[in-house]
C-alpha cells in the first residue's frame, strides 16, 4: 500500500483519466509516471518558475530534470517570456516570411563552428529526420550510421530490425519496430560508441552505401581522447556527412555545443531543447557544401519558422552568451557535485558524483541486481522532500545556491535510506512504489 499516495493524488487521478484518452499516458516517454516513482512522484504540474514547479497537488519541487534538458535559463524566464509576448502582439505567425529567420540563422552561424547554412524544425526528433533527409539527398545513398538517441521517426526506429552491436538484442530495449515498414530494415545501423575499430568495420562493410553517421558526441561523459577526431577522420576517407547530434548536448557545456568545447567540426549538426528554453524549435546546421542541396529536396512544413520559436531562440541563445553560461553552469555542477559527493559519504555509501558539470551523475557501487531498486528508493525519497530529481542532474542558470543546500540535505536523507535498506536487506520493505522502468537503452553515456 503507498502510504505517500495522498500527496500526489490530483496527479493520480488525471494520469488514471490520461490512460482513457492518450494512448501512452503522455506524449513523451520521459514524462511517463513509471520513469519515476509512480504514486510518490509529481506528475502533473500547474506552474513553474526559474527553478522550481508546482504540481497539481499544490506542492513546489526543485527541479532537476527541467523537460530533459529543455529549459536552460530557467522556466518562465522573464527576458524570454517577454521577447515572446512581444512577437505575439506583432503576430505569432505571418503570411510571409520572417526576418527572424534570417537574424536567428546568422546567430547560429555565429556561435556554432559548424553552421554555415540553416533549416528549421518544431522538435529534435524531426530535426533529425530532417538532417538524414539532407545527406542522404547530398550523398544519393541511403545507409545511416549511428550512435546514441536520435528520435521516434521511421528511418532511426528501422535500427530495430537489427540487433545492437554489444548486447545482441534491440538496440533500443523494450521498443519493438511496430509500425515501421518492414522495407526500412538495414537501412540505419548502430555502431559502438568509443570503438573506432567497430565503424571503420562498418564504413568498409558498406563501402560506398553510407551517407552519414549521426552520432551524439556526448552525454554525461566527455568522449575518450581522440575519439570524436577519429571518426571525423573516418568520415572524410569514406566521403560521408558527420552529423552530431546536439539536441541533449548542445549549449550547456558550451553556448557553441560540444564541437566548439572540444575543437571538433562536424558536416551537421541537429539542435533543439536548450536553444529555445522551452518554447517548441529545432534546428539543422551545417556546413554549405552538405546542405545547400537541401534546396531541391522537398522539406517544407508550415510551423518550422513561426516566429514565437524564432524569438525565442534569439534571445535564449544572447541571453546565455550575455549571463557567461558556460563558466555559471561549471560554478553550478562543481557546487552540486560537492553536495551529492558529500551526501554519499555521510550516508556511508560507496560512489561518486561522476560526469561533466553539465550533468553530474549519482554512480554509487552496489550489489548486481539492487540497481533499479536503489535508483526508484533515491527518487521516491527525494519526492517526498520536495526535490524532483533523477539519478542525473540537468541545472539551469536559475538554480541558486540555497537550492544546491538543499538538494545535498536531501540526497543525505535518502542515501541514509538507501544505506539501511542495503545494510539489512530492506529495499524492497522500503519502497512504496513499482520499479522504476527505463524507457530505452542509450549507447552515449
Amino acid at each position: 500500500m503507498n502510504k505517500n499516495k495522498h500527496s500526489v493524488q490530483r496527479s493520480l487521478e488525471l494520469y488514471e483519466q490520461a490512460d482513457a484518452l492518450i494512448p501512452g499516458w503522455t506524449q513523451l516517454i520521459s514524462r511517463r509516471a513509471d520513469q519515476f516513482a509512480h504514486g510518490v512522484s509529481p506528475i502533473y504540474a500547474q506552474h513553474a518558475k526559474g527553478s522550481k514547479f508546482t504540481d497539481v497537488d499544490g506542492r513546489q519541487y526543485i527541479d532537476w530534470v527541467n523537460a530533459v534538458g529543455a529549459v536552460v535559463l530557467g522556466h518562465a524566464d522573464d527576458t524570454v517570456d517577454n521577447a515572446v509576448i512581444e512577437q505575439i502582439r506583432k503576430g505569432s505567425i505571418y503570411t510571409l516570411n520572417s526576418p527572424l529567420e534570417l537574424e536567428l540563422a546568422e546567430e547560429l552561424n555565429a556561435t556554432l563552428p559548424s553552421s554555415q547554412m540553416v533549416r528549421y524544425t518544431k522538435a529534435g526528433g524531426e530535426a533529425c529526420a530532417v538532417a538524414v533527409r539532407i545527406a542522404r539527398g547530398s550523398k544519393g545513398r541511403d545507409l545511416i550510421l549511428f550512435s546514441g538517441y536520435h528520435g521516434w521517426t521511421d528511418w532511426y526506429q528501422a535500427a530495430n530490425f537489427g540487433v545492437d552491436p554489444e548486447s545482441g538484442e534491440y538496440p533500443f530495449a523494450g521498443i519493438e519496430p511496430t509500425g515501421i515498414p518492414n522495407v526500412l530494415a538495414g537501412t540505419a545501423v548502430p555502431f559502438k560508441y568509443g570503438d573506432l575499430q567497430d565503424l571503420e568495420r562498418l564504413l568498409n562493410t558498406h563501402s560506398g552505401n553510407v551517407a552519414a553517421i549521426m552520432m551524439e558526441p556526448m552525454r554525461s561523459d566527455l568522449p575518450p581522447k581522440d575519439y570524436l577526431e577519429g571518426v571525423q577522420r573516418l568520415a572524410k576517407a569514406h566521403d560521408v556527412v558527420l552529423i552530431f547530434d546536439e539536441i541533449s548536448c548542445g549549449f550547456r557545456l558550451a553556448v557553441g555545443g560540444v564541437q566548439a568545447y572540444l575543437g571538433v567540426t562536424p558536416d551537421m549538426t541537429v539542435l533543439s531543447k536548450s536553444m529555445s528554453n522551452g518554447y517548441p524549435m529545432g534546428a539543422v546546421v551545417g556546413s554549405r557544401e552538405v546542405m545547400a542541396p537541401a534546396k531541391h529536396m522537398f522539406i517544407s512544413s508550415q510551423y518550422w519558422s513561426d516566429c514565437v520559436g524564432l524569438s525565442a531562440s534569439l534571445t535564449t541563445i544572447r541571453e546565455l552568451k550575455r549571463r557567461g553560461a558556460q563558466t555559471r553552469f561549471e560554478e553550478i555542477g562543481e557546487q552540486l557535485r560537492t553536495a551529492l559527493n558529500g551526501a554519499i559519504n555521510n550516508a556511508g555509501l560507496e560512489g561518486e558524483c561522476t560526469g561533466v558539470y553539465a550533468n553530474p551523475v549519482l554512480s554509487l557501487t552496489l550489489p548486481e541486481g539492487d540497481e533499479r531498486k536503489v535508483a526508484t528508493l533515491f527518487i521516491q525519497e527525494m519526492a517526498k522532500q520536495g526535490i524532483h530529481c533523477q539519478l542525473s542532474f540537468k541545472a539551469t542558470l536559475a538554480h541558486s545556491s540555497e537550492d544546491i543546500e538543499r538538494t545535498g540535505e536531501a540526497a543525505a536523507r535518502a542515501l541514509t535510506k538507501v544505506k539501511e535498506g542495503l545494510e539489512n536487506d530492506a529495499l524492497d520493505e522500503l519502497l512504496e512504489v513499482d520499479l522504476k522502468k527505463e524507457p530505452f537503452r542509450r549507447q552515449v553515456r
